[in-house]
């Protein structure tokens, strides 16, 4: 997965600061996951954000999931060091 075919994750400097958001409003991933990590159902969060859809919230733990892999990449971390 790439960071491009999250195409409902946006980051604008003008909006929330440049935090990823949703298709540009002002509802940042963060809040999203917090309020998954904290158990509320994914319906409640609809009902409570109604400009929200499903995949706007699938994409928020594709997201997360991504920023989790702790890839690290050696041989650019050796070239800076040089």
């Amino acid at each position: 997965m790439t960071l491009k075919q999250l195409d409902r994750i946006t980051f604008n400097s003008k909006i929330m600061a440049g935090q990823a958001c949703i298709r540009g409003m002002r509802i940042p991933v963060s809040l999203i996951l917090n309020l998954l990590a904290n158990k509320k159902p994914i319906e409640e969060i609809l009902e409570e954000y109604p400009d929200l859809e499903r995949e706007d919230i699938h994409q928020c733990l594709l997201y997360a999931s991504w920023l989790a892999r702790e890839q690290v990449h050696y041989f650019e971390l050796i070239e800076q060091w040089r």
